[in-house]
């Protein structure tokens, strides 16, 4: 007999996770340290101080989305995450252009925050300088061949182990974070404007359309509330912890990155010199810190941010492993990225092949200088570079699956699987997520001023994404087959 591995050995093991390790994942991969730390720069040159109103909007549309998810959770779990929820929906061919745009963010932030890792290492390394004119600072693609060094070696590890670490990485990083907001508040923000409440309004010659298009950047600090959606064929009692894990994650970050967004827009102050210092900062939070509360407590906040930035490389490759892996399983690529270790029930191959793209997309960008984004800070550039195009991909994939989850609740064959239930609520809330996620896509791609803008990469991923999508009609009618059995639905797509 072969000793190759057979099919019935390449599926991930059904190791009957607990709620908790599903929430780490999705908390981790989001990182709220990391995105309050490094998403709101490239947004005060469009948005001004009305910052907190971007990434209320930002909340609700976000929100819709998670209802969604939440919807379709209950029901259907699979490691293909939106791959699996929109191709057992609305069909094969929708599922894996939503599968492909959905690869593509992460991928795209398993690069970008590759790249924050190194950025957030030299703010940490130049606090350590406090007072130097010219802090020492690493060439930034020495801390990137390191931490891919790192992730190469945890990749594919027992999951537990990796949600323990995160989870508690990001406990203290929200402490911190709750602690600063507190101080900012009880010491009346900036003394040059106070606490300013016309940051969530239109003030200050701030347009509509100017806010929409930043709103992208606001789903980018929610992007991964999700990944848990992923660990459906692992976790214990999926219907039921998988929506619990995906509504808490939205409900924990929603309320923290609302106030502590605020907090960190009046802590710098919103008239000029404030905002140009905010725009400025290499590292946000410990900059705030350092001016609010010490030096040891900017230290402790931008490790946290350090840590936490490279939990999110590794928690967004984990994922992207394993999308890679239902790919492989079900007929969309090389069968080889379906092996799973043996030893860490994991899918490390494909994990291995994500971890080795971001440190070799990462080298191209530092050695050719590219690409330069306007912050001053090559790492910081190359992060918002293909953050902000992951973040389209994924308002993509987060559309089709707003679109499955309206199918779901009005396709009479799915009525068996939903009871029927909520059917208004399903139907109006995820068309009117749709619409809210359109109209800011629309926003980011009209605004593009040069080919090579960010969000435009995003737009030529899925459309490579779409041409395989109808160009491969023999393996998508596979992959139904293959998604029906999966799911155990009733009747092909």
């Amino acid at each position: 007999m072969s000793t190759e591995t057979t099919p019935e050995h390449d599926q991930l093991t059904r190791r009957r996770l607990p709620f908790w390790v599903a929430l780490a994942l999705s908390v981790a991969t989001v990182g709220p340290t990391l995105a309050m730390s490094g998403n709101g720069q490239g947004l005060i040159a469009t948005v001004g101080k009305a910052l907190p109103l971007v990434f209320v909007i930002g909340l609700v549309g976000v929100a819709l989305v998670g209802y969604s998810f939440v919807r379709l959770t209950r029901h259907l779990n699979h490691a293909g995450s939106a791959y699996a929820l929109v191709g057992g929906t609305v069909g094969p061919r929708t599922g894996f252009f939503s599968g492909f745009a959905m690869l593509g963010a992460y991928v795209g932030f398993s690069i970008g925050t590759l790249a924050l890792t190194a950025a957030f290492t030299n703010a940490f390394i130049a606090q350590l300088q406090a007072g130097s004119d010219h802090p020492y600072q690493l060439p930034w693609l020495v801390p990137v061949v390191i931490g891919a060094a790192v992730s190469f070696l945890l990749a594919g590890r027992d999951v537990r182990l990796l949600a323990k670490i995160l989870l508690a990485i990001e406990g203290i990083g929200i402490l911190a974070m709750v602690i600063l907001v507190i101080v900012i508040f009880a010491r009346g923000g900036a003394p040059s404007t106070g606490v300013d409440f016309s940051v969530f309004s239109f003030s200050g010659g701030v347009s509509p359309s100017a806010v929409l298009s930043g709103v992208v950047a606001a789903f980018l600090s929610w992007a991964g509330f999700e990944a848990c959606a992923s660990m459906g064929e692992e976790t214990d009692n999926p219907g039921r912890n998988i929506p619990r894990a995906l509504g808490g994650t939205l409900i924990l970050t929603g309320v923290l990155f609302v106030v502590v967004m605020f907090a960190q827009v009046i802590g710098f102050g919103t008239d000029e010199a404030g905002l140009a210092a905010f725009q400025g900062s290499g590292n946000t939070l410990g900059d705030l810190g350092s001016t609010y509360i010490g030096q040891w407590f900017s230290l402790l906040i931008i490790f946290t941010a350090t840590v936490a930035a490279f939990g999110c490389h590794m928690a967004t490759a984990a994922t992207s492993g394993r999308m890679l892996y239902a790919f492989g399983r079900d007929g969309f690529g090389p069968r080889s990225l379906a092996h799973i270790h043996p030893s860490t029930g994991g899918p490390r191959r494909a994990t291995w092949l994500v971890v080795g793209l971001a440190l070799v997309v990462d080298l191209v960008c530092g050695l050719a200088g590219w690409p330069d984004m306007g912050t001053g800070n090559p790492a910081i550039d190359t992060y918002f570079l293909f953050a902000v195009a992951g973040s389209v991909c994924l308002m993509v994939c987060y559309l089709l699956v707003e679109i499955a989850a309206a199918w779901f609740v009005g396709a009479p064959k799915f009525v068996a699987v939903h009871g029927g239930h909520g059917k208004v609520a399903g139907l109006v809330l995820p068309l009117l997520g749709a619409v809210v996620i359109a109209v800011v896509l629309w926003f980011n791609v009209k605004d593009a001023q040069t080919w090579t803008a960010a969000p435009l990469l995003g737009v030529y991923w899925c459309l490579v994404g779409l041409v395989i999508a109808l160009a491969a009609s023999g393996i998508a009618k596979r992959v139904g087959q293959s998604l029906t059995a999966e799911l155990q639905l009733p009747g092909a797509p």
